[in-house]
């Protein structure tokens, strides 16, 4: 169970989109995304939409295996691709916005069209039309975020989303560790936890469990148990080798490596090495 409905990742695909597109306004496109230095803010748009677009593809057509790039449907923006800067290498700012806002549109339709249950291929552990509705939706709240670390706008996030945000993203990386992906694989040492807690919502209520997840943003708190064989998370508050502490989003965005751990919006407690040791190693792909 996850703490949002299929029609709610639906909304929020366009939702953040349009909050994706008011960072990018009149922004310069060229500057370099901070938490993505390989990207320009421009290429960083194209990523979300062209994921989009991927991701449409897929469920509008039951794939059963993965699409190639050149098989989806409006994958560059009208009138060139490029790096999307504005300065006659990319697209016109105004085609970027209206191919952003159309795609997320069309993935959410496509996605309203069809029960979360119908059979697709994905990466992950799930194969069906309601994983890509939720990967989607955080796909694009943590885009915006870098989005608006480049454009030097505010970032805010609505607590439920950014609660199943993490779990999504602790899901994903036990999935990665499962499949033995080598940097998710360093991520256990029996002994040691690691514990979230976010400041600004009510005492933990979740659930335990490896995977398991709350029923709203009440008890945005979690408990990370390394073991032998790689490590457990559930919500609750309980105590730990280090703590991060702070605001829903800002924990959410140390988490995803979108905001330093020793940034004053957040606090460390504990072993700050052992946040450091799992931050390096969170990815995947």
């Amino acid at each position: 169970m996850t703490l949002l409905g299929h029609d709610r990742y639906c909304d929020e695909i366009v939702g953040q989109t349009d909050r994706l597109r008011a960072a990018l306004a009149g922004a310069d496109l060229s500057v370099t995304v901070p938490s993505c230095p390989d990207w320009t803010l421009g290429e960083l748009a194209l990523h979300v939409g062209r994921a989009h677009r991927w991701a449409e593809t897929i469920v509008r057509t039951r794939a059963e295996e993965d699409i190639p790039d050149n098989r989806v449907p409006d994958f560059e923006v009208p009138g060139g691709s490029g790096s999307g800067s504005g300065s006659g290498s990319g697209p016109d700012p105004a085609a970027l916005d209206a191919w952003l806002a159309e795609g997320a549109e069309k993935l959410a339709a496509t996605l309203r069209a069809v029960a979360p249950e119908t059979a697709v291929w994905s990466w992950g552990w799930e194969r069906n039309a309601g994983f890509w509705a939720r990967r989607m939706t955080h796909e694009t709240v943590i885009h915006r975020a870098d989005a608006a670390l480049a454009a030097g706008v505010p970032y805010e996030v609505a607590p439920e989303v950014a609660a199943d945000a993490i779990d999504e993203w602790l899901q994903c990386l036990a999935f990665a560790q499962a499949a033995g992906d080598p940097e998710a694989a360093e991520l256990r040492g029996g002994g040691r936890s690691i514990h979230l807690h976010a400041t600004d919502t009510a005492d933990a209520t979740g659930t335990a469990g490896t995977t398991g997840t709350a029923t709203g943003a009440e008890g945005a708190e979690w408990l990370i148990e390394f073991g032998d064989d790689g490590f457990t998370w559930r919500r609750g508050h309980e105590k730990a080798t280090v703590a991060l502490r702070g605001p829903l989003t800002e924990v959410l965005r140390v988490f995803y490596r979108r905001l330093p751990a020793d940034s004053e919006l957040v606090e460390v407690l504990g072993d700050a090495k052992l946040l450091d040791f799992w931050l390096e190693r969170a990815t995947f792909g």
